[in-house]
């Protein structure tokens, strides 16, 4: 093992890696000194594979096998949602693998979300490896606080297929906080508002000098940046339809490149006070192309898009609830994710909490310097300095279906972990030898209004009359967020094979072989990287 830890933020539309070099956070550059690496994978015809910045004239070269946002993807099912959602919005496809894994469809091949975060994983690795000009296998990856047990367990397993032994799976705020306050001896409660490519947090602490206590967290994890964008490309849709009477949503690569006028309209918007835009189309019946051009203001890009930054205050609402506190009893609120860049949602956060927001800290960068802080804490403490300690909390109840279509809650939403819980359970058949308990999120007693994440699978268990044979199950929550079960026969003590199988995820088995391919191109003496064949 090597004696460096890097952390690693991986975002919906860019990942940061960073590390600490003698004491000072470094967030690491690539060849061209950028530090902002967009999480993007094109796949060529010639099947090379290239990731990041490199990868992003794909979108509008090859849209349909240049993929990006799939952490929106990552730990779903595919028929939630949220995955339909994405299929609409995405130009390449989207089908459903096995255990209802969705799977993405480039140059012919099926990918899971999970391989294409392995994917920009390795490319941040090697990114730090060509920086230190040493090798690293250990990581601590980032994700959102509001990530539930399907997505943090995807997560954990990209890391593991880009062969890096994670070391734990934080909380994106959580690391921002470190980043404000460790080492500045701060007593004071600190609101993070994290607003990403795609994923909004709110996580509100208790900061006691070494000590970051999570009091509450809330967010919506399908709300983000890409939303703004979305929302202008839908006004040029309609726009070009009202002047052309053509529909321009039925082309993949014109989308794209609406796609990414609106990336830099967005960001041009938030320097400028008006942009002009000119957007040349063929379309048919049509010798030359058809142009199109309008001016945007700042003022109304920001009236059409005031709703998105409103839906974020609803949030806010619930974690402020959560912790018992009211705005005027925050101290200090810290911006994290690009969005926060813009000024519509600096102005607009302002305004709700009644403060300026802290404005020394790179919203861009405060996650993966903080993930990597994190690292030397663990470091120093385990050699006998002093870390941080990080008490942090559950964002959702997790309970089992029960007769009648209720839920039985199990842990509670907002309790601390690491935390373990148990219930007992009965046979409702008579002799039945197996049990099926379908894992559920959410706060509500009525299981069809709670969102189901998994089943568990208890095998093995003593035939007898029904009622007769009681199992207690136990809920563990790790450090990282992750839920681990066990079962007891409790009249035997004998304790049962539990089996959870996590809906969206991938099969245990392909997990387990592409670790293994990771680990064959490892011992091969490669970058010990996940690469399908003909990548480079």
């Amino acid at each position: 093992m090597s004696g460096k830890v890097i952390g690693i933020d991986l975002g919906t539309s860019n990942s940061v890696v960073s590390v600490l070099v003698n004491g000072e956070p470094v967030v690491i550059p690539d060849a061209q000194g950028r530090t902002i690496h967009s999480s993007v994978v094109a796949f060529l015809p010639d099947g090379e594979i290239l990731v990041g910045n490199d990868a992003v004239p794909r979108k509008v070269i090859d849209p349909v096998n240049t993929v990006y946002s799939a952490k929106r993807l990552i730990g779903r099912p595919f028929f939630s949602e949220e995955v339909r959602i994405a299929q609409t919005h995405y130009p390449y496809e989207v089908v459903c693998g096995e255990d209802n894994n969705p799977k993405i469809v480039a140059c012919g091949r099926e990918y899971s979300a999970e391989e294409i975060s392995a994917m920009i994983l390795t490319h941040m690795r090697d990114l730090a490896e060509a920086y230190l000009g040493e090798r690293i296998d250990r990581a601590i990856i980032t994700v959102p606080a509001n990530f539930n047990e399907g997505q943090r367990t995807a997560t954990k397993v990209a890391g593991e297929i880009a062969g890096l032994e994670v070391v734990r799976i934080l909380n994106e705020p959580t690391a921002a906080a470190l980043a404000y306050g460790y080492g500045q001896g701060r007593r004071e409660k600190v609101v993070i508002y994290d607003f990403g490519g795609g994923t909004f947090d709110i996580t509100v602490l208790d900061l006691r000098d070494s000590v970051f206590e999570v009091l509450s967290t809330a967010g919506n994890t399908y709300l983000g940046g890409d939303d703004f964008d979305n929302r202008l490309v839908d006004f040029m849709v309609a726009a070009f339809h009202h002047r052309y009477a053509y529909d321009l949503s039925t082309e993949i690569v014109a989308m794209q490149r609406l796609k990414n006028i609106a990336e830099r309209v967005k960001c041009e918007l938030s320097e400028k006070e008006k942009v002009a835009v000119q957007i040349q189309e063929m379309i048919p019946g049509s010798a030359q192309p058809v142009v199109l051009s309008f001016s945007l203001t700042r003022e109304g890009f920001f009236e059409r898009c005031q709703d998105i930054v409103q839906q974020t205050f609803l949030v806010c609402d619930e974690a402020l609830r959560l912790a018992e506190l009211t705005h005027h009893e925050i101290d200090h609120v810290v911006l994290v994710g690009g969005t926060t860049r813009m000024p519509l949602v600096r102005d607009m956060v302002s305004q709700y909490f009644v403060k300026e927001p802290v404005g020394d800290i790179n919203p861009d960068e405060v996650v993966a310097v903080g993930a990597a802080i994190f690292a030397a804490s663990l470091e120093a403490d385990s050699g006998g300095g002093r870390s941080a300690l990080l008490i942090d909390v559950t964002p959702q109840a997790l309970g089992i279906a029960t007769a009648g279509g209720f839920c039985d809650t199990v842990i509670e939403r907002n309790e601390n972990i690491p935390t373990e819980r148990s219930r007992t359970f009965t046979t409702n058949r008579d002799y039945q030898d197996v049990v099926k308990l379908e894992i559920l999120e959410g706060d509500s007693r009525r299981a069809e209004e709670n969102r189901k994440i998994g089943e568990l699978m208890l095998e093995g268990v003593r035939p007898a009359p029904r009622g007769q044979v009681q199992i207690q199950v136990t809920f563990e929550i790790d450090t990282d967020g992750i839920l681990n079960v066990s079962a007891v026969d409790v009249e035997t003590g004998l304790r049962q094979s539990a089996r959870l199988a996590v809906a969206g995820s991938l099969s245990s088995e392909e997990a387990a072989r592409l670790r293994a391919q990771a680990n064959y191109y490892e011992d091969e003496g490669e970058a010990g990287a996940y690469w399908p064949e003909g990548a480079s």
